[in-house]
């Protein structure tokens, strides 16, 4: 039976009273979520001294979180249409914040791992609620594309504010410090949440036609790929291990695509992919984290490993790529409602490709500033196709399928980094081994004195990994030109989000 909550809406073009409020509250709780992400990372070595374990056995700390995130985005994408948003979003802010205090009393492997998990369910919950609530409550075209603006922007600025933010809380403090710093935001963003936000839901469906067994398949699928995708490399990409586990993913998103067409209310509405903006983002969207995420993670590595900088040092040198992504976000926001948005996401995709095909020159001289400014410029291209994008994967879509349709970008762009790690690690690994052998090969050494013969071995090391991350970034700028060439496929669109909203189901 269905109920009707006795909500108002802002007037559909009007505006909200507390929009902006809104969309700090959002922004607020979607950049914690996403910096847990990133900054927990940091303190693996802590915890590695800390609970005596092994470096195979703390990765799982982040592969833990990585497959509970992916499973269950979709789940309360769908779960949000179904029982209404704001519980939900309320329910999500104060686990994170409960699980993230029990993260940082962890006193072993187990306890962490089992919190992480915790933590990332509850993380789950804002990216597809929080779009949704958004796109309800900024109805002016101009004023949503400027929130989708400023929102999107929180997830690659929290990607790069982790090091900054984590290496002064773990030299300084401990690496439960990390988890700590999230209770304080935690709460002031659910007050936030509580006074200011409405429901987006005005009909109440229930959960008696919950797609059970396709959440069960689906997470499945998503659970088996992330785990190949994340031990892949060290499993060995033609093992057993690998290869079943990546059949086993393959057969359940086999099943699941079967079993969604006969469900009431499927998880996943596969007719989302019949509408082409939304086809084409998810594809766009896809190409470009994976090769944005494939190529950066990387780069901490090469200037702690190679140039000596700290873990602060590094987070200090993100700083421009946040300063750039803000503005730039905003920019692209206003650009597409002026000019059709495949032209402002194409134009600043081939920007980052250039960008990235710029830091295949990368060398060990250098600078900070070198770097700095690389970064900010990266920034302005990536920023400039966060609003468009994501407006373009939604604009299509019933208001009342949002949550679902947003879950789904979430889950595509979680994949799509997952993806870009293992072939970049890869590439990476496998361009070194390639790289040393000719190197080798074409050097000549006329001496058996060993420290010379220590020191040309070194130099060669050196000058092998050097060419596998230009080979890295050079393949991670071919990935977003394709990016770039796929967002010339969206279509022109002048309809509002929720244009196709169903009258049977009443919303709105």
């Amino acid at each position: 039976m269905e109920k009707k909550h006795d909500t108002k809406k802002p007037p559909r073009g009007g505006f909200h009273p507390h929009e902006w409020i809104i969309l700090i509250t959002v922004m607020m709780a979607s950049f914690l979520g996403r910096l847990d992400g990133t900054v927990v990372n940091l303190a693996l070595p802590k915890m590695i001294s800390d609970f005596g374990i092994t470096v195979s056995q703390a990765s799982w700390i982040s592969t833990a979180y990585i497959i509970a995130n992916a499973i269950f985005v979709p789940v309360f994408g769908k779960l949000g249409d179904l029982m209404g948003r704001k519980p939900l979003y309320l329910f999500g802010i104060i686990g994170f914040v409960i699980t993230s205090v029990f993260a940082g009393l962890s006193n072993n492997l187990s306890q962490m791992i089992f919190f992480r998990i915790l933590q990332a369910i509850t993380v789950s919950i804002d990216y597809p609620l929080a779009l949704s609530i958004i796109a309800f409550t900024f109805r002016d075209n101009a004023r949503r594309a400027q929130a989708m603006g400023l929102w999107s922007a929180v997830f690659g600025v929290a990607a790069v504010f982790g090091p900054l933010v984590g290496g002064p809380l773990i030299d300084v403090f401990s690496w439960r410090s990390v988890f700590y710093i999230n209770v304080p935001f935690g709460i002031i963003a659910t007050f936030m949440a509580w006074k200011y936000i409405q429901e987006p839901v005005q009909k109440i469906k229930g959960l008696k036609n919950f797609d059970v067994w396709g959440s069960i398949i689906l997470g499945i699928a998503l659970g088996s790929l992330v785990l190949g995708l994340d031990q892949g490399q060290s499993w060995g990409w033609t093992s057993l291990k690998t290869v079943g586990t990546f059949a086993v993913s393959v057969i359940s998103f086999v099943l699941f695509i079967f079993t969604e067409q006969r469900q009431v209310e499927p998880v996943v509405d596969l007719k989302f992919f019949k509408i082409p903006e939304f086809t084409i983002s998810m594809i766009a969207s896809f190409i470009t984290f994976m090769g944005l995420i494939g190529g950066l993670f990387l780069l901490p590595i090469f200037v702690q490993d190679y140039l000596q900088y700290s873990v602060t040092q590094t987070g200090y040198l993100f700083i421009p790529m946040a300063l750039g992504m803000l503005p730039a976000a905003q920019i692209g926001a206003r650009l597409s409602i002026k000019f059709q948005p495949r032209y402002v996401v194409a134009t600043g995709l081939a920007w980052a490709s250039l960008v990235l095909f710029l830091f295949s020159g990368i060398d060990f001289t250098w600078s900070f500033t070198h770097f700095a400014v690389m970064l900010f410029a990266l920034a302005i291209g990536l920023g400039l196709t966060f609003a468009p994008l994501t407006n373009a994967a939604i604009s299509q879509v019933p208001m009342q399928e949002i949550g679902v349709a947003s879950s789904v970008l979430a889950l595509f762009r979680n994949i799509a980094g997952a993806f870009g790690i293992a072939i970049f690690a890869t590439i990476l690994t496998d361009s070194a081994n390639s790289a040393i052998f000719a190197v080798q090969k074409y050097t000549v050494i006329n001496t058996f004195d060993p420290t010379v013969l220590q020191k040309v071995a070194f130099l060669m090391g050196m000058k092998a990994n050097l060419v596998s991350f230009s080979t890295v970034f050079l393949a991670s700028s071919v990935i977003m030109l394709i990016g770039a060439f796929s967002a010339l496929f969206l279509r022109p669109t002048s309809k509002a989000i929720g244009a196709k909203e169903i009258p049977s189901e009443g919303m709105m």
